[in-house]
């Protein structure tokens, strides 16, 4: 049965999406779910053939994809957020790119049985690692913050770099086979060069301009910027090929580093549509592969060739450019195993597989599958190891996840205390610094500024936290807060304390779409809170057992305790809302707050 293309259209992105679901679900690698899902659907099961029904269009749609999901990457790159790592970032994305396509292409010689033009360009390529593969692993895994920064940085700016130095090297390559006659040809490479990086400025300098001027409004901000990138890509693109990627990620460096705080709005959905495509586009990619491409992959050569790159250039190539850098042996070991390839080789070693055949050089036949290959081994690889290694050289985050709480008082500061205990990562966060003093002589974990700040994000780490609970004076203030952090944490895991009328600002009529869920029954005030506590109010725990159920410990509880969450035997917490229907099971903990007169 064939299928029409829009419900080919439908079943992609269905088993795009389908994919994230399921490795969010059974904490698996997205990329590697994706990647099978994908040769499932296509080659071996044969129900979809994306390259066959998009004809022409295909290359086109994925570069288009490629241009948005490496723009949105790019939007990231805020140079404060680099404080201190700035040189290991410079070292690696350009001693450790040279160190890498040297030994790379001594691999694809030697190992791959690759000629030295070949090897040469598509060893160029593989220098990348891209945000496509990097991103998703590192939204799955729990970093700390100098590794997931620098791998972060290395994949968005090495990208396009990889690509440029593919065609640098093919250019170089046809002069020399051809004679200096054509030696305009580098000229045109570096002029194209430079066209891109002053276009992708231009572009985001502009953008900028016409934001902070208010030509656009608000509810065209995002469709004019996408605009903008596709024309921004297409036009660098068609005046030098593979110039696209370059011009792109200066427009989102260059619009990160100039303080406009709608770039900060737009993040989240372009964070949303990044996701999309390339849940798409992994899809498609390999459900374009034909069984001969898979077959050849297991070829001695292409098998020994990917276990060098894996295994020695690779941690070779980080190992050296990192000397003498304040990068510990844990962080250049982490950084030198994780280096998975994905949409940007695989998009671009077709390109130069055509090209290199069209010139002679019919060794090219095996690029793709040596890509493939790469794509493959690297993504399996890296996507189920980077947890485990990042653990075992205490390089990750505790799995127990943590609180943000926003507001210093009695109440929160008792809390604190209580987690502390608990061994649940926290931080309290108020720019009074006044009302710190008393989390400070506590010696509680805590940040002294504004949460809505955009500094907040380079000053405190945001990584161990999984929920947020504001608890000031104000509930506009507390409304606000968590309506900025909703796509942060998620709309499930955050909170605010409500305020009674006449103790500060209280939010009447609040829409339960915004401001956070009310945390508690909603007659427990944070002032109530905070009054229990100074009356000597106890946190307790009440473990869940065999013997004693949640059912029963809810019989046995006075009316006066006050249920606040239930520590899950996972580790996850289950706050009680006011609309929520939390159930202890065995083995979870009720955390709740009782009075002094009762155990």
């Amino acid at each position: 049965m064939t299928l029409s293309t829009l419900a080919e259209i439908m079943i992609i992105i269905l088993l795009g999406m389908g994919s994230q679901w399921i490795s969010w679900r059974f904490q698996m690698p997205a990329i590697v779910v994706m990647s099978v899902v994908g040769l499932l659907a296509g080659p071996i099961f044969g129900l979809i053939h994306p390259e066959d029904t998009f004809g022409d269009l295909f290359k086109p749609l994925i570069s288009i994809a490629v241009a948005i999901i490496l723009f949105e990457g790019s939007l990231s790159l805020s140079i404060k957020e680099i404080k201190g790592l700035g040189r290991p970032v410079i070292r690696i994305i350009t001693v450790g790119a040279l160190i890498s396509w040297i030994f790379g292409s001594l691999a694809a010689h030697y190992v791959a049985g690759l000629g030295w033009a070949v090897s040469l360009v598509i060893s160029a390529l593989f220098i990348v690692t891209g945000p496509t593969v990097i991103l998703p692993l590192l939204r799955q895994s729990k970093l700390k913050p100098r590794p997931s920064k620098i791998l972060k940085w290395e994949g968005i700016i090495v990208d396009p770099l990889g690509a440029l130095l593919a065609v640098l090297a093919f250019e170089v390559i046809v002069v020399l086979t051809n004679g200096t006659s054509d030696s305009s040809r580098l000229v045109d490479f570096f002029l194209g060069l430079l066209f891109a990086g002053f276009l992708g400025w231009a572009c985001g300098r502009g953008v900028g301009w016409m934001f902070k001027k208010g030509y656009i409004p608000e509810f065209l901000k995002s469709p004019i910027v996408f605009a903008i990138v596709i024309g921004c890509f297409t036009i660098s693109d068609e005046i030098k090929h593979e110039t696209g990627l370059l011009a792109v990620t200066v427009m989102g460096m260059t619009l990160a580093n100039i303080g406009i705080p709608s770039i900060q709005d737009m993040r989240h959905f372009k964070e949303n549509i990044s996701i999309l495509l390339i849940s798409v586009i992994f899809v498609m990619l390999t459900a374009s592969l034909s069984m001969d491409t898979l077959f050849d992959i297991f070829q001695p050569g292409i098998i020994g060739f990917v276990v060098l790159m894996l295994f020695l250039v690779r941690p070779l190539s980080i190992l050296l450019s990192t000397i003498r850098t304040d990068l510990t042996l844990g962080e250049k070991v982490l950084v030198g195993w994780i280096a998975p390839r994905g949409i940007v080789a695989l998009t671009v070693s077709s390109y130069f597989a055509s090209i290199l055949l069209e010139e002679g050089y019919t060794d090219a036949t095996i690029v793709t599958p040596l890509t493939f290959a790469l794509v493959f081994f690297t993504v399996c690889a890296h996507g189920f190891t980077l947890e485990p290694l990042a653990k075992k050289l205490n390089l990750s985050i505790d799995d127990q996840p943590g609180i943000l709480l926003v507001g210093s008082n009695a109440f929160t500061l008792s809390l604190g205390q209580f987690l502390q205990k608990l061994k649940v990562p926290f931080t309290i966060a108020d720019s009074s610094l006044g009302k710190l003093e008393k989390v400070k002589k506590a010696d509680l974990p805590f940040y002294h500024g504004e949460v809505l700040s955009e500094q907040t994000e380079h000053s405190i780490d945001m990584t161990p936290f999984e929920y947020l609970i504001a608890g000031t004076d104000y509930d506009s203030y507390n409304a606000l807060v968590c309506s900025t952090f909703i796509p942060e944490y998620g709309r499930n895991n955050v909170f605010r304390l409500s305020v009674e009328e006449g103790e500060g600002e209280t939010v009447k009529d609040l829409k339960p779409t915004i401001g956070g869920r009310v945390l508690f029954e909603e007659h427990y005030s944070l002032t109530k809170l905070s009054d229990a506590v100074e009356n000597g109010f106890k946190f307790k725990r009440t473990p869940i057992t065999k013997q004693y159920s949640y059912k029963q410990y809810n019989q046995d509880r006075s009316e006066k305790e006050i249920r606040l969450f239930v520590l899950k035997n996972t580790g996850a917490l289950e706050f009680f809302t006011p609309d929520s229907d939390v159930k202890g099971e065995e083995g979870d903990i009720v955390i709740s707050l009782s009075p002094p007169d009762e155990e």
